[in-house]
C-alpha cells in the first residue's frame, strides 16, 4: 500500500523500500525507557515512559536525535511486541505513555493501544514535530490524551532551510487546532501530572528572536492560555551545521531572555522556560535498544 500518511505525501510502498522518512512498514524503535527531561507535569518524580521511534518525516539540519531520525539506529518489532512495552513502561511506574515522533507509525501504534486499552490506566502523549495531516491526527482521536507538540517555524524561510518544508507554518497551525479540538483545555491530577491537554514547544534557534516573537504571537492568539507553552533554549549545534553557519552556535542569554520577555509582555501564563546549561549533547539518551525486546504476549 502506498503511503500517503503525512504532509510528504511521497506515495512509497513502505514495505518495498523506505520513503522520505525512512521508516519501513513495520514499527522500528530505538529506545523504550523511563525519561526524566521532559517538562515537569510530564516526567515528574517517576519518568515519563518514552518510546523513540525510527524515522522522521521532518529531517531538521539541527536535530539531536538524528541517528534515530535517519532511520539508522532501531529495531523493526511486531504490533504486540509495542502494545506489550507500553504495559511494560507502565509496570515501570511511568506517568505516561510518550510517543517521541509517532506520526509515521499511527497505524500501527493504533493498533497497539486498542489491544490494551483496557488495562492501560496512564495518559498517552504524542510527542510530535506538529508537521501532521489531518487524517492521520484525526484517526487517532480518543487514543491520544496529551499532545507535546512543536511549533517549531512562523515563518515560511527557515521552515525551507532548516526542514524542508516551506509549507510546515500551515500546515503546523492545521494540525495543532485538530490537537486542541481532540484533547482541550489542560487537566492535572493531584500531583500536578498533566492528565489531559496541550504543550506546544517552541524551539529558540540562533538569531531567530524575531521569528519566535512571531511564534508566541500567534499561540497565544489562537489558544489564549488554554494551552501550556514551552519556550527552549535547549538548541545545541550539532555534527554538520558548519554548513548553516548562522546557527552554528547555542543561544545567547540575551536572546532566550528577550523572548521569555516577550512572552511575559504579551500576557501568555502558562507556559515553561528553561534556565542554566540544557543546552548540552548529554540532554540526548543513548539509543541502545533498552526496552525494545522482549515477549509479545499481553496476558501472561
Amino acid at each position: 500500500m502506498k503511503c500517503f500518511d503525512c504532509p510528504r505525501k511521497c506515495g512509497v510502498e513502505r514495505d518495498k523500500r523506505i520513503g522520505y522518512c525512512k521508516a519501513p512498514a513495520k514499527v522500528k524503535i530505538a529506545r523504550a525507557a523511563l525519561h526524566f527531561w521532559e517538562e515537569p507535569c510530564i516526567s515528574g518524580e517517576a519518568g515519563s515512559g518514552t518510546v523513540f521511534f525510527s524515522g522522521c518525516n521532518l529531517g531538521c539540519v539541527y536535530c539531536q536525535n538524528k541517528e534515530i531520525a535517519n532511520g539508522t539506529i532501531g529495531k523493526e518489532i511486531t504490533i504486540p511486541r509495542l502494545a506489550k512495552i507500553f504495559l511494560e513502561l507502565q509496570d515501570k511506574g511511568a506517568n505516561n505513555i510518550n510517543l517521541v515522533t509517532p506520526s509515521h507509525y499511527y497505524r500501527q501504534i493504533k493498533e497497539a493501544l486498542i489491544m490494551v486499552k483496557d488495562r492501560l490506566t496512564i495518559p498517552v502523549i504524542s510527542n510530535t514535530s506538529s508537521y501532521e495531516s489531518l487524517e492521520s491526527l484525526k484517526s487517532m482521536e480518543g487514543l491520544i490524551d496529551i499532545y507535546l507538540a512543536d511549533y517549531k517555524y512562523d515563518f515560511e524561510e527557515p521552515a525551507r532551510r532548516y526542514s524542508n518544508a516551506p509549507d510546515y507554518p500551515e500546515v503546523a497551525r492545521a494540525a495543532l487546532n485538530e490537537m486542541y479540538r481532540q484533547v482541550g483545555g489542560p487537566v492535572f491530577d493531584e500531583k500536578g501530572l498533566m492528565k489531559k491537554g496541550m504543550i506546544i514547544r517552541y524551539l529558540l534557534l540562533p538569531g531567530q528572536v524575531p521569528e519566535g516573537k512571531a511564534a508566541l504571537r500567534y499561540l497565544h492568539k489562537t489558544f489564549k492560555n488554554n494551552v501550556f507553552i514551552s519556550i527552549m533554549n535547549q538548541y545545541t549545534p550539532m555534527k554538520g551545521a558548519d554548513a548553516y553557519p548562522e546557527i552554528n552556535r547555542k543561544v545567547t542569554e540575551k536572546e532566550y531572555q528577550s523572548l521569555v520577555d516577550f512572552a511575559v509582555e504579551k500576557g501568555i501564563k502558562n507556559g515553561f522556560t528553561q534556565e542554566g546549561e540544557t543546552a548540552k549533547e548529554s540532554f540526548i539518551p543513548l539509543f541502545d535498544l533498552e526496552g525494545v525486546e522482549g515477549p509479545e504476549l499481553i496476558y501472561e
